[in-house]
């Protein structure tokens, strides 16, 4: 079965669809390369359009010069709604950088035909792993440690195998949420075993925490530990957890800064190497904004360096605290718009201000959902495990989910009717 190519480029003409025709790929259509975000942006501008949208719907792979004209957010979006690939062909650094931003496939103009074919190639077979769920947030407590424990809580439901890890070198509180001990080994424990090799699905089981039916590895006790937590040891840690639990959820770090590649060729420990390396690995990353005008702005901002250190991982936006007290009339709409404005996100889920249930659950060192089940925050949390990140099917080793953008649409599968189901009882 050939691929089917949509080639939107200025600098690879007509004479290059011989050569993907080579690569039993089979070219449908070749425009210039702003075509498609043209037709993406605006869809009704004519038949011309309508055409070029046709085209994209049936294809395979949309091979598209790498360029802020040509690869936008809305062409992002319809290609993920489609079900398309993105190759950006890539003619420098910048190109690169854009291209990473999104998540998509890259390529030189001379590798476009290998990239095309490998871009829907079929996964090689092998067990099914674990997935690595990276919870982050930017500065200003948007509440992500809140959450992860939530969200493990809630997967945990459904009598899967999880586990909770601090990765937070700037200001690790799981342990202290929770009530455990973080004097424990944890997960620098797990680091320092999976340097020397020793790490194993036992160890992990060893030096773990019990918080309920999910175990917890704590952070580093002491900010000033973070050389501990390397990216080679981190990345090391990660892979092994995979074998140990279906879904592991880390919580990680607000800053996303290189500084040190920057200022200094030395190989030497680095601040933000751990949520570097646990966003790098994720297969889902959850986004935590504040539902504030701070915290919407710095969530903004940070965002291009989240897309390109997250890579083709999706990433899930869930908007934290949302009251009509800091925003006015109408507070999820408002962030909504701007949301897809500035960053083009197009889908976000929503969990309430709902403080009392909160603080119970701080007092009592206890997940919201299990101290206040019936809570406006538990039940938002519960939508958003079962739209956004219900456990997929059983997926190959060493696989990774193809190309996602921030306007990742839900598509709730039969786990979320379940939960759907289950908290309309406990509403009734």
């Amino acid at each position: 079965m050939s691929v089917r190519v949509v080639l939107a480029s200025d600098r690879l003409g007509a004479s290059f669809v011989d050569a993907l025709d080579d690569h039993g790929a089979e070219v449908s259509l070749v425009v210039t390369a702003d075509a498609p975000a043209d037709a993406a942006a605006d869809a009704v501008t004519g038949r011309a359009a309508a055409e070029m949208l046709g085209a994209l719907a049936a294809a395979d792979v949309l091979a598209v010069d790498a360029g802020r004209d040509a690869l936008t957010p809305q062409l992002v979006a319809v290609c993920d709604r489609f079900g398309v690939r993105i190759v950006a062909i890539c003619d420098g650094a910048a190109d690169r950088r854009l291209a990473e931003m999104f998540g998509v496939a890259t390529c030189a103009p001379d590798d476009v035909c290998a990239a095309v074919v490998h871009a829907v190639a079929p996964a090689p077979t092998g067990p099914a792993r674990g997935r690595i769920i990276a919870v982050w947030g930017p500065a200003g407590a948007p509440g992500r440690t809140t959450l992860a424990i939530e969200i493990a809580a809630e997967l945990a439901r459904d009598g899967r195998r999880v586990a909770l890890a601090d990765a937070d070198t700037h200001a690790p509180s799981i342990a202290m949420l929770t009530g455990l001990a973080d004097e424990g080994p944890g997960f620098a424990a797990a680091c320092r075993a999976a340097e020397r090799g020793t790490l194993s699905a036992a160890e992990l089981e060893r030096i773990a925490l019990p918080l309920g039916d999910v175990a917890v590895l704590a952070g580093i006790n002491r900010p000033g530990r973070w050389p501990e937590l390397s990216s080679a040891r981190v990345g090391g840690a990660l892979e092994q957890c995979r074998t140990w639990v279906e879904d592991l959820i880390v919580d990680v770090a607000a800053p996303l800064e290189r500084d040190e590649e920057i200022v200094s060729d030395i190989e030497g420990p680095r601040r933000n190497a751990a949520t570097l390396a646990v966003l790098a690995a994720a297969d889902v990353v959850v986004a935590v904004v504040s539902a504030d005008p701070v915290g919407v702005a710095r969530f903004v901002r940070a965002y291009p360096d989240l897309r390109a250190a997250a890579g083709a991982a999706p990433i899930r936006v869930l908007v934290n605290k949302t009251r009509s007290s800091t925003l006015g009339i109408d507070a999820r709409s408002q962030v909504r718009r701007t949301l897809e404005r500035y960053v083009g996100v197009a889908a976000c889920w929503f969990v309430p201000w709902d403080s009392k249930a909160a603080d119970a659950a701080v007092l009592q060192a206890q997940p919201v959902g299990r101290v206040a089940p019936r809570s406006s925050l538990s039940g938002a949390v519960r939508r958003f495990v079962g739209e956004a990140i219900e456990p997929p099917p059983a997926r190959a080793a060493g696989t990774r989910p193809s190309r996602a953008s921030g306007a990742d649409a839900p598509s709730p599968g039969s786990g979320a009717r379940a939960r759907t189901r289950r908290a309309l009882r406990g509403a009734a």
